[in-house]
Protein backbone atom coordinates (compact mmCIF):
# COMPACT_ATOMS: atom_id res chain seq x y z
CA UNK A 1 0.00 0.00 0.00
CA UNK A 2 1.31 3.02 -0.60
CA UNK A 3 2.08 6.66 1.29
CA UNK A 4 1.44 10.06 -0.43
CA UNK A 5 3.50 12.10 1.49
CA UNK A 6 2.88 16.10 1.38
CA UNK A 7 5.46 18.48 1.81
CA UNK A 8 4.73 21.70 3.40
CA UNK A 9 6.56 25.27 3.82
CA UNK A 10 10.44 25.23 3.75
CA UNK A 11 11.08 23.39 6.41
CA UNK A 12 8.60 19.87 4.93
CA UNK A 13 10.57 20.22 1.65
CA UNK A 14 13.81 20.19 2.58
CA UNK A 15 13.02 17.27 5.07
CA UNK A 16 11.12 15.26 2.75
CA UNK A 17 13.75 15.30 0.15
CA UNK A 18 16.63 13.89 2.19
CA UNK A 19 13.49 11.44 3.31
CA UNK A 20 13.18 10.53 -0.21
CA UNK A 21 16.99 10.45 -0.86
CA UNK A 22 17.69 8.24 2.27
CA UNK A 23 14.76 5.83 1.41
CA UNK A 24 15.67 5.57 -2.23
CA UNK A 25 19.74 5.15 -0.77
CA UNK A 26 18.67 1.96 1.80
CA UNK A 27 16.55 -0.23 -0.97
CA UNK A 28 19.23 0.49 -3.69
CA UNK A 29 22.04 -0.77 -1.80
CA UNK A 30 22.80 -4.13 -1.96
CA UNK A 31 23.22 -5.98 1.75
CA UNK A 32 25.50 -9.38 1.97
CA UNK A 33 23.28 -10.01 4.75
CA UNK A 34 20.13 -10.70 2.13
CA UNK A 35 19.64 -13.19 -0.86
CA UNK A 36 19.82 -11.31 -3.76
CA UNK A 37 15.51 -12.29 -3.87
CA UNK A 38 15.01 -11.26 -0.54
CA UNK A 39 16.63 -7.85 -1.59
CA UNK A 40 14.77 -7.37 -4.21
CA UNK A 41 11.33 -8.13 -2.56
CA UNK A 42 12.62 -5.18 0.19
CA UNK A 43 13.39 -2.49 -2.85
CA UNK A 44 9.79 -3.71 -4.74
CA UNK A 45 8.05 -2.89 -1.47
CA UNK A 46 9.59 0.31 -0.77
CA UNK A 47 8.91 1.23 -4.29
CA UNK A 48 4.96 0.28 -3.87
CA UNK A 49 5.39 2.34 -0.70
CA UNK A 50 6.81 5.71 -1.55
CA UNK A 51 7.68 6.06 -5.35
CA UNK A 52 5.94 6.24 -8.59
CA UNK A 53 7.60 4.11 -11.61
CA UNK A 54 7.53 5.74 -15.15
CA UNK A 55 8.31 3.84 -18.03
CA UNK A 56 11.67 4.35 -18.70
CA UNK A 57 12.30 3.32 -14.88
CA UNK A 58 12.88 6.47 -13.42
CA UNK A 59 11.34 6.52 -9.89
CA UNK A 60 8.98 9.37 -9.08
CA UNK A 61 8.60 10.07 -5.56
CA UNK A 62 4.66 10.29 -4.10
CA UNK A 63 4.58 13.64 -2.92
CA UNK A 64 2.84 16.66 -3.41
CA UNK A 65 5.23 19.99 -2.72
CA UNK A 66 3.90 23.01 -0.87
CA UNK A 67 5.37 26.54 0.09
CA UNK A 68 4.20 30.11 -0.49
CA UNK A 69 7.40 31.36 -2.04
CA UNK A 70 9.72 29.41 -4.95
CA UNK A 71 12.72 29.19 -3.72
CA UNK A 72 12.53 25.98 -1.73
CA UNK A 73 10.47 24.10 -3.86
CA UNK A 74 13.05 25.41 -7.02
CA UNK A 75 15.80 24.31 -5.23
CA UNK A 76 14.08 20.91 -3.91
CA UNK A 77 13.18 20.15 -7.81
CA UNK A 78 16.50 20.63 -8.84
CA UNK A 79 18.33 18.56 -5.87
CA UNK A 80 16.57 15.90 -6.90
CA UNK A 81 16.84 16.23 -10.90
CA UNK A 82 20.67 16.21 -10.52
CA UNK A 83 20.50 13.15 -8.30
CA UNK A 84 20.17 11.13 -11.51
CA UNK A 85 18.54 9.09 -8.95
CA UNK A 86 14.75 9.63 -8.20
CA UNK A 87 13.11 12.93 -9.04
CA UNK A 88 9.86 14.65 -7.75
CA UNK A 89 6.83 15.48 -10.52
CA UNK A 90 7.00 18.74 -11.28
CA UNK A 91 3.49 18.92 -12.02
CA UNK A 92 2.91 18.08 -8.02
CA UNK A 93 4.54 21.73 -7.06
CA UNK A 94 2.13 24.68 -5.96
CA UNK A 95 3.97 27.75 -4.46
CA UNK A 96 2.67 31.63 -5.27
CA UNK A 97 5.15 35.03 -4.89
CA UNK A 98 4.88 35.79 -0.89
CA UNK A 99 4.97 33.64 2.29
CA UNK A 100 2.65 34.07 5.79
CA UNK A 101 5.82 36.26 7.13
CA UNK A 102 5.75 33.40 10.31
CA UNK A 103 2.18 34.68 11.13
CA UNK A 104 0.24 31.00 11.49
CA UNK A 105 -3.44 33.23 10.67
CA UNK A 106 -2.47 34.53 7.19
CA UNK A 107 -1.17 30.41 6.58
CA UNK A 108 -4.43 29.30 7.94
CA UNK A 109 -6.77 32.09 7.04
CA UNK A 110 -5.87 33.64 4.32
CA UNK A 111 -3.18 31.35 1.78
CA UNK A 112 -5.77 28.14 3.35
CA UNK A 113 -9.02 28.93 1.72
CA UNK A 114 -7.37 31.03 -1.19
CA UNK A 115 -5.42 27.97 -2.66
CA UNK A 116 -7.29 25.38 -0.95
CA UNK A 117 -9.05 23.85 -4.37
CA UNK A 118 -5.51 24.04 -6.55
CA UNK A 119 -3.68 22.08 -3.52
CA UNK A 120 -6.62 19.56 -3.23
CA UNK A 121 -6.14 18.71 -6.67
CA UNK A 122 -2.57 18.05 -6.95
CA UNK A 123 -3.04 15.45 -3.77
CA UNK A 124 -5.91 13.93 -5.41
CA UNK A 125 -4.35 13.00 -8.27
CA UNK A 126 -1.35 11.70 -6.21
CA UNK A 127 -3.59 9.46 -4.69
CA UNK A 128 -5.13 8.53 -8.02
CA UNK A 129 -1.68 6.77 -9.10
CA UNK A 130 -1.86 4.53 -6.20
CA UNK A 131 -3.09 1.04 -6.60
CA UNK A 132 -3.71 1.33 -2.96
CA UNK A 133 -3.56 3.89 -0.48
CA UNK A 134 -2.61 3.33 3.20
CA UNK A 135 -2.45 7.18 3.93
CA UNK A 136 -1.00 10.65 4.27
CA UNK A 137 2.51 11.37 5.42
CA UNK A 138 2.44 15.64 6.34
CA UNK A 139 6.16 17.13 6.59
CA UNK A 140 5.48 20.51 8.18
CA UNK A 141 7.03 22.79 10.78
CA UNK A 142 5.09 23.72 14.24
CA UNK A 143 5.94 27.58 14.74
CA UNK A 144 6.71 29.38 11.42
CA UNK A 145 3.40 30.79 8.92
CA UNK A 146 3.05 28.65 6.24
CA UNK A 147 4.09 24.85 7.14
CA UNK A 148 1.94 25.10 10.32
CA UNK A 149 -0.82 27.48 9.22
CA UNK A 150 -1.51 26.42 5.81
CA UNK A 151 -0.46 22.64 7.14
CA UNK A 152 -3.38 22.63 9.75
CA UNK A 153 -5.93 24.03 7.08
CA UNK A 154 -4.72 20.80 4.56
CA UNK A 155 -4.67 18.39 7.08
CA UNK A 156 -8.11 19.47 7.93
CA UNK A 157 -9.43 19.47 4.41
CA UNK A 158 -7.73 15.81 4.16
CA UNK A 159 -9.85 14.64 7.01
CA UNK A 160 -12.79 16.46 5.55
CA UNK A 161 -12.19 14.61 2.18
CA UNK A 162 -10.86 11.65 3.04
CA UNK A 163 -12.19 10.52 6.06
CA UNK A 164 -11.59 6.73 6.33
CA UNK A 165 -7.89 7.18 5.59
CA UNK A 166 -5.26 7.53 7.78
CA UNK A 167 -3.21 10.77 8.28
CA UNK A 168 0.30 11.58 10.58
CA UNK A 169 1.55 14.53 10.94
CA UNK A 170 5.43 14.83 10.99
CA UNK A 171 5.82 17.90 13.20
CA UNK A 172 9.81 19.25 14.10
CA UNK A 173 9.35 20.85 17.19
CA UNK A 174 10.75 24.87 17.22
CA UNK A 175 14.44 25.45 19.16
CA UNK A 176 13.49 26.60 22.90
CA UNK A 177 15.50 29.63 22.32
CA UNK A 178 13.80 30.38 18.76
CA UNK A 179 14.14 33.93 16.85
CA UNK A 180 10.06 34.06 15.83
CA UNK A 181 8.80 35.92 18.81
CA UNK A 182 5.32 34.40 18.00
CA UNK A 183 6.20 30.81 17.82
CA UNK A 184 4.62 29.87 21.31
CA UNK A 185 1.18 31.22 19.26
CA UNK A 186 1.67 29.27 16.27
CA UNK A 187 2.83 26.09 17.95
CA UNK A 188 -0.45 26.18 20.40
CA UNK A 189 -2.36 27.10 17.11
CA UNK A 190 -1.14 24.21 15.28
CA UNK A 191 -1.35 21.48 17.67
CA UNK A 192 -4.58 22.06 18.81
CA UNK A 193 -5.93 21.65 15.18
CA UNK A 194 -4.12 18.94 14.41
CA UNK A 195 -4.87 17.27 17.39
CA UNK A 196 -8.41 17.28 16.11
CA UNK A 197 -8.15 16.04 12.64
CA UNK A 198 -4.97 14.08 12.57
CA UNK A 199 -4.77 10.56 13.94
CA UNK A 200 -1.29 10.78 15.14
CA UNK A 201 1.54 13.35 15.19
CA UNK A 202 4.92 12.31 15.10
CA UNK A 203 7.43 14.94 16.88
CA UNK A 204 11.44 16.07 16.34
CA UNK A 205 12.56 18.50 18.47
CA UNK A 206 15.20 21.01 17.01
CA UNK A 207 17.61 21.08 20.32
CA UNK A 208 17.51 16.97 20.43
CA UNK A 209 18.31 16.84 16.82
CA UNK A 210 20.88 19.59 17.02
CA UNK A 211 22.44 17.66 20.45
CA UNK A 212 22.57 14.20 18.09
CA UNK A 213 24.46 16.21 15.35
CA UNK A 214 26.94 17.85 17.78
CA UNK A 215 27.47 14.76 20.29
CA UNK A 216 26.98 11.57 18.37
CA UNK A 217 27.68 12.70 14.53
CA UNK A 218 30.57 14.97 15.68
CA UNK A 219 29.59 17.68 13.77
CA UNK A 220 31.42 21.14 14.10
CA UNK A 221 29.31 23.45 11.96
CA UNK A 222 26.26 21.87 12.01
CA UNK A 223 23.53 22.66 9.06
CA UNK A 224 19.67 22.02 8.47
CA UNK A 225 20.82 19.45 5.78
CA UNK A 226 23.05 17.86 8.92
CA UNK A 227 19.74 17.78 11.28
CA UNK A 228 17.34 17.19 7.89
CA UNK A 229 19.62 14.01 7.13
CA UNK A 230 19.26 12.74 11.06
CA UNK A 231 15.48 12.86 11.02
CA UNK A 232 15.63 11.30 7.13
CA UNK A 233 18.06 8.44 8.93
CA UNK A 234 15.30 8.10 11.75
CA UNK A 235 12.03 8.16 9.44
CA UNK A 236 13.48 5.86 7.19
CA UNK A 237 14.34 3.01 10.03
CA UNK A 238 10.43 3.76 11.02
CA UNK A 239 9.10 3.21 7.50
CA UNK A 240 11.08 0.70 5.55
CA UNK A 241 9.98 -2.58 5.34
CA UNK A 242 9.77 -5.26 7.77
CA UNK A 243 8.45 -8.38 7.83
CA UNK A 244 4.83 -9.42 8.74
CA UNK A 245 5.32 -12.20 10.70
CA UNK A 246 7.81 -13.74 12.72
CA UNK A 247 10.02 -16.16 10.32
CA UNK A 248 8.29 -15.01 7.17
CA UNK A 249 9.95 -13.24 4.22
CA UNK A 250 7.01 -11.49 3.55
CA UNK A 251 6.75 -7.87 4.21
CA UNK A 252 3.89 -5.38 5.94
CA UNK A 253 1.41 -4.49 2.86
CA UNK A 254 0.07 -1.17 5.09
CA UNK A 255 2.56 0.82 6.87
CA UNK A 256 1.13 3.36 8.19
CA UNK A 257 -2.22 1.40 9.60
CA UNK A 258 -0.04 -1.27 10.55
CA UNK A 259 1.90 2.38 12.98
CA UNK A 260 -1.56 3.57 14.43
CA UNK A 261 -2.65 0.00 15.29
CA UNK A 262 -0.08 -0.25 17.83
CA UNK A 263 0.77 2.69 19.04
CA UNK A 264 -2.79 4.85 19.05
CA UNK A 265 -4.64 2.94 20.89
CA UNK A 266 -7.15 5.94 21.75
CA UNK A 267 -8.12 9.17 19.73
CA UNK A 268 -6.60 11.00 22.93
CA UNK A 269 -3.23 10.04 23.15
CA UNK A 270 -1.53 10.58 19.78
CA UNK A 271 1.63 12.04 19.99
CA UNK A 272 4.89 10.00 19.00
CA UNK A 273 7.88 10.11 19.54
CA UNK A 274 11.11 8.24 17.59
CA UNK A 275 14.55 7.53 18.67
CA UNK A 276 17.83 5.41 16.96
CA UNK A 277 20.50 3.29 18.46
CA UNK A 278 23.43 3.52 18.01
CA UNK A 279 23.36 6.43 15.97
CA UNK A 280 26.75 7.71 15.22
CA UNK A 281 28.87 9.37 11.88
CA UNK A 282 29.67 6.95 9.22
CA UNK A 283 33.63 7.06 10.32
CA UNK A 284 32.71 5.80 13.62
CA UNK A 285 30.46 2.79 12.59
CA UNK A 286 33.38 1.45 10.49
CA UNK A 287 35.04 1.20 13.83
CA UNK A 288 32.16 -0.35 16.02
CA UNK A 289 30.69 -3.31 16.81
CA UNK A 290 27.22 -3.40 19.03
CA UNK A 291 25.06 -6.71 20.44
CA UNK A 292 21.40 -6.53 20.63
CA UNK A 293 21.53 -7.08 24.03
CA UNK A 294 23.98 -3.94 24.68
CA UNK A 295 21.57 -2.08 22.42
CA UNK A 296 18.52 -2.92 24.02
CA UNK A 297 19.89 -2.38 27.06
CA UNK A 298 20.47 0.99 26.53
CA UNK A 299 17.29 1.86 24.13
CA UNK A 300 15.09 0.65 27.42
CA UNK A 301 16.97 3.21 29.77
CA UNK A 302 16.64 5.86 27.22
CA UNK A 303 12.54 5.09 26.72
CA UNK A 304 12.45 5.35 31.13
CA UNK A 305 14.82 7.93 31.59
CA UNK A 306 13.02 9.91 28.90
CA UNK A 307 16.48 10.14 26.94
CA UNK A 308 17.07 11.57 23.13
CA UNK A 309 20.29 9.59 22.72
CA UNK A 310 22.28 7.34 24.48
CA UNK A 311 24.71 10.38 26.16
CA UNK A 312 21.69 11.66 28.21
CA UNK A 313 20.67 8.45 29.98
CA UNK A 314 19.95 8.89 33.16
CA UNK A 315 20.75 5.57 34.84
CA UNK A 316 19.07 6.35 38.41
CA UNK A 317 15.74 6.56 36.81
CA UNK A 318 13.78 2.59 37.39
CA UNK A 319 10.53 1.15 36.41
CA UNK A 320 8.21 1.14 39.30
CA UNK A 321 7.65 -2.40 40.71
CA UNK A 322 4.80 -4.05 38.98
CA UNK A 323 2.02 -4.67 41.69
CA UNK A 324 2.32 -0.91 42.51
CA UNK A 325 -0.88 0.93 43.36
CA UNK A 326 -1.57 3.59 40.71
CA UNK A 327 -0.99 6.25 43.47
CA UNK A 328 2.26 4.59 44.48
CA UNK A 329 3.15 4.20 40.85
CA UNK A 330 2.44 7.91 40.46
CA UNK A 331 4.42 9.55 43.15
CA UNK A 332 7.43 7.31 42.30
CA UNK A 333 7.73 8.47 38.49
CA UNK A 334 7.14 12.02 39.70
CA UNK A 335 10.37 11.93 42.29
CA UNK A 336 12.16 10.11 39.24
CA UNK A 337 11.12 11.80 36.63
CA UNK A 338 9.84 7.96 34.95
CA UNK A 339 8.01 7.92 31.67
CA UNK A 340 5.10 6.17 31.96
CA UNK A 341 4.06 4.91 28.44
CA UNK A 342 0.74 3.98 26.70
CA UNK A 343 2.51 1.90 23.73
CA UNK A 344 5.45 1.30 22.40
CA UNK A 345 6.92 -0.47 18.75
CA UNK A 346 10.51 -1.98 18.29
CA UNK A 347 11.87 -2.03 15.15
CA UNK A 348 14.76 -4.37 14.48
CA UNK A 349 17.56 -4.32 11.38
CA UNK A 350 20.00 -5.90 10.27
CA UNK A 351 22.16 -9.81 11.68
CA UNK A 352 21.07 -11.57 14.20
CA UNK A 353 17.84 -10.19 15.14
CA UNK A 354 16.02 -13.41 15.79
CA UNK A 355 18.25 -13.83 18.52
CA UNK A 356 17.67 -10.50 20.07
CA UNK A 357 15.70 -11.09 23.54
CA UNK A 358 12.71 -7.91 24.30
CA UNK A 359 11.47 -9.02 27.13
CA UNK A 360 12.24 -6.03 29.13
CA UNK A 361 10.18 -4.16 27.18
CA UNK A 362 7.29 -6.20 28.54
CA UNK A 363 7.08 -5.04 31.85
CA UNK A 364 3.91 -4.02 32.86
CA UNK A 365 5.39 -1.07 35.00
CA UNK A 366 6.54 0.98 31.89
CA UNK A 367 2.93 1.12 31.11
CA UNK A 368 -0.57 3.05 31.75
CA UNK A 369 -2.71 0.56 33.88
CA UNK A 370 -5.59 0.97 31.63
CA UNK A 371 -4.13 -0.74 28.86
CA UNK A 372 -4.13 -4.77 28.42
CA UNK A 373 -0.42 -5.77 28.48
CA UNK A 374 -0.72 -7.93 25.28
CA UNK A 375 -1.75 -4.83 23.65
CA UNK A 376 1.26 -2.29 24.69
CA UNK A 377 4.05 -3.73 22.80
CA UNK A 378 5.06 -5.09 19.06
CA UNK A 379 7.89 -5.75 17.84
CA UNK A 380 8.74 -5.60 13.99
CA UNK A 381 12.31 -6.91 12.44
CA UNK A 382 13.72 -7.60 9.61
CA UNK A 383 17.27 -9.09 8.31
CA UNK A 384 18.15 -6.65 6.39
CA UNK A 385 20.45 -3.89 7.61
CA UNK A 386 19.46 -0.14 7.08
CA UNK A 387 21.58 2.67 6.06
CA UNK A 388 24.81 1.01 6.65
CA UNK A 389 24.21 -0.08 10.14
CA UNK A 390 24.82 -3.90 10.75
CA UNK A 391 22.94 -3.55 13.58
CA UNK A 392 19.67 -1.10 14.33
CA UNK A 393 16.70 -0.81 16.98
CA UNK A 394 14.13 2.25 16.17
CA UNK A 395 12.00 2.98 18.80
CA UNK A 396 8.80 4.08 17.77
CA UNK A 397 6.84 5.25 21.51
CA UNK A 398 3.50 6.72 22.37
CA UNK A 399 4.52 8.35 26.58
CA UNK A 400 5.03 11.07 28.31
CA UNK A 401 7.74 12.14 26.56
CA UNK A 402 6.68 15.57 25.65
CA UNK A 403 4.42 16.58 28.73
CA UNK A 404 7.42 18.92 29.86
CA UNK A 405 8.15 21.03 26.34
CA UNK A 406 4.22 20.89 25.65
CA UNK A 407 3.30 22.75 29.14
CA UNK A 408 6.67 25.33 28.92
CA UNK A 409 5.12 26.26 24.71
CA UNK A 410 1.58 26.20 26.44
CA UNK A 411 2.52 28.54 29.95
CA UNK A 412 5.12 31.14 27.57
CA UNK A 413 2.05 31.61 24.78
CA UNK A 414 -0.35 31.86 28.14
CA UNK A 415 1.81 34.81 29.13
CA UNK A 416 1.83 36.58 26.02
CA UNK A 417 -2.00 36.19 25.65
CA UNK A 418 -2.87 37.32 29.14
CA UNK A 419 -1.47 41.06 28.23
CA UNK A 420 -2.47 40.83 24.74
CA UNK A 421 1.10 40.57 23.17
CA UNK A 422 0.57 40.52 19.48
CA UNK A 423 -2.75 38.91 19.52
CA UNK A 424 -3.70 41.77 16.70
CA UNK A 425 -1.55 40.10 14.52
CA UNK A 426 -3.73 37.38 14.40
CA UNK A 427 -7.68 38.85 14.80
CA UNK A 428 -6.92 41.05 11.54
CA UNK A 429 -6.93 37.69 9.78
CA UNK A 430 -9.77 36.08 11.40
CA UNK A 431 -8.64 34.17 14.36
CA UNK A 432 -10.51 35.68 17.08
CA UNK A 433 -9.18 35.51 20.91
CA UNK A 434 -11.96 32.88 21.51
CA UNK A 435 -9.90 30.38 19.27
CA UNK A 436 -7.11 31.18 21.27
CA UNK A 437 -8.91 29.99 24.41
CA UNK A 438 -10.03 26.71 22.86
CA UNK A 439 -6.09 26.00 22.10
CA UNK A 440 -5.18 26.32 25.00
CA UNK A 441 -8.11 24.38 27.01
CA UNK A 442 -7.80 21.44 24.09
CA UNK A 443 -4.11 21.46 25.38
CA UNK A 444 -4.39 21.63 28.91
CA UNK A 445 -6.67 18.56 28.56
CA UNK A 446 -3.72 16.79 26.61
CA UNK A 447 -0.89 17.89 29.22
CA UNK A 448 -3.65 16.41 32.04
CA UNK A 449 -4.41 13.29 30.50
CA UNK A 450 -0.64 12.04 29.80
CA UNK A 451 0.34 13.87 33.35
CA UNK A 452 -2.67 11.10 35.17
CA UNK A 453 -0.96 8.25 32.76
Amino acid sequence: MSIVTVQLGQCGNQIGFEVFDTLFSDSHCSQGLCSKKENEAYQTSCKERFFNEQENGVLVARAVLVDMEPKVINQTLSKSAHSGRWKYDQCACFCQKQGSGNNWAYGYSVHGPRHEESIMNLIQKEVEKCDSLSGFFIIMSMAGGTGSGLGAFITQNLQDQYSNCLKMNQVIWPYGTGEVIVQNYNSILTLSHLYRCSHALLFHENDAIHKICSKLMNIRQISFKDINQVLAHQLGSMFQPTYSVEGSFHYRRNPLGDLMEHLVPHPEFKMLGVRNIPQMSENSLAYSTFTWAGLLKHLKQMLISNAKMEEDINWQVRAPLSGLSALGKMSFSKELHFNTSIANLVILRGKDVQSADLGGFKDPALYTSWLEPAHTFNVWKTQRAFNKYEKLATLVSNSQFLVKPLDMIVGKAWNMFASKAYIHQYTKFGIEEDDFLDSFTLLEQVIASYCNL
